[in-house]
């Protein structure tokens, strides 16, 4: 059984490495289509079938010439021969002095390397003629050759790796397989979730408030929260602050699930049991972290099972998931090389009180002053306890250990919501 000392404080940095070091991806395979594999996690590299785009052909509507004749006589007229079509080629070939019209995506003709953009000349019957004005755009450097043409892999070459294994399938990438052809790829299968909420105070909605009971918020916040990420989740409901039925629910949810989800239960109170119970069930790695919220933290494991005991408090909740928990289902689900989301400099206009030595999280307001200029404050009043304050915010204000109080105008790291909630 491994422990850390009970008065360990461990910085932010510190806590999610060795939350790193302990864990290793599922290693279970399933095919599905395409359709189905959005947000999942490719388990094998995906290489191009053949070149992409699998022909050269125009990137503009225009006409299709020989490049060098841009250089050999003026006004520069070329006679109309055919048309080229998107999935209609033009049959035969360009010669000097002619030109094929042809839409973006059809097959360049044979003999042409170069188009003129439609509206870069002037009909007259079946002849064109490239606008005086225009004539630089085209021969400039006497580099003639080659204006808006897509070349035949100029996207993909045959056998370039497309997508990495590792990678979590977005829309665009659903694009790009389908324009491969592939209409099928090996994914990683789903990560399960168990989570439970401990608390003799919780109450269900729908079930009366007596004096000194609340209603559970946790269970929806996580909920929402996996539900993002394309988990299997398995919600256990809300379990008593007592050792015999927290430590049921806990060899009920190592059973089912790759990762347990708890709240509450994990600080020094008489009444916490569910540190006591993951020891003697399974492994305590650490649980105290310098930072604000979400200084209580359970990290361990049951057997195979990793387990992550967050804070009760409901802003402590979603701290610690964001800061800890996602990257690390991102990890077990197979992602390759998983961060945190990135934060960027932008002036704070709140003064921010701020305690050396530990690590905290503020919600935040970031928003464009009247010369476009992103500025941040903070929500409002930054309980652990106050919820309405996440509703409010679009990012975490990131208050570094070594920094003091913050007065308005210095620059703070910023921690955007989007990509993360």
């Amino acid at each position: 059984m491994l422990t850390t000392l009970p008065d360990t404080q461990l910085s932010v940095t510190e806590a999610r490495t060795r939350i790193m070091r302990e864990l290793a991806p599922i290693m279970e395979v399933e095919r599905v289509g395409i359709r189905d594999s959005l947000g999942r996690i490719l388990a094998k590299d995906i290489f191009a079938p053949f070149d992409v785009p699998p022909y050269t052909n125009s990137a503009m509507d225009g006409y299709a010439i020989q490049g060098i004749d841009l250089l050999l006589e003026k006004p520069r007229a070329f006679t109309v021969i055919g048309t080229a079509l998107a999935g209609k080629p033009y049959q035969g070939s360009v010669g000097t002095n002619e030109t094929v019209q042809i839409m973006t995506g059809a097959v360049m003709p044979t003999g042409a390397d170069t188009v003129l953009m439609q509206e870069h000349v002037q009909w007259n019957a079946d002849t064109v003629r490239l606008l005086p004005e225009y004539v630089p755009r085209y021969t400039k450097n006497q580099n003639t050759q080659g204006h808006n043409v897509r070349q035949a892999g100029e996207d993909l070459a045959k056998d370039a790796l497309v997508l990495r294994a590792g990678k979590r399938i977005l829309p665009a990438d659903l694009g790009l397989l389908a324009s491969l052809g592939i209409g099928k790829v090996d994914v990683k299968r789903r990560l399960r979730v168990a989570f439970f909420c401990t608390g003799n105070e919780l109450r269900s909605i729908g079930e009366p408030l007596e004096k000194g009971s609340i209603y559970d918020s946790n269970r929806y916040t996580l909920y929402g929260m996996l539900s993002q990420s394309g988990i299997q989740i398995h919600d256990l409901g809300v379990v008593a602050d007592e050792h015999p039925a927290i430590r049921d629910t806990l060899i009920k949810a190592s059973a089912i699930s790759d990762v347990i989800i708890a709240t509450g239960g994990v600080s020094v109170g008489e009444a916490d049991h569910v540190k006591a119970v993951l020891g003697e069930l399974g492994q305590v790695h650490f649980w105290k972290i310098a930072m604000k919220p979400g200084h209580p933290l359970a990290f361990g494991q049951i057997e195979s099972t990793q387990f992550f005991g967050l804070p009760g408090n409901p802003v402590a909740v979603m701290v610690s998931f964001y800061q800890f928990v996602q990257f690390a289902l991102a990890h077990i689900a197979g992602e390759y090389d998983p961060q945190p989301v990135p934060t960027q400099r932008v002036p704070c206009l709140s003064h921010l009180p701020k305690k050396i030595g530990r690590t905290e999280f503020v919600r935040g307001i970031l928003e464009s002053n009247s010369k476009g200029q992103l500025t941040v404050r903070k929500t409002g009043n930054q309980g652990s306890g106050i919820l309405h304050s996440m509703s409010l915010a679009n990012c975490f204000i990131v208050l570094l250990q070594e920094q003091a109080d913050i007065e308005p105008g210095t620059l703070v790291e910023v921690q955007i919501f989007k990509g993360m909630i």
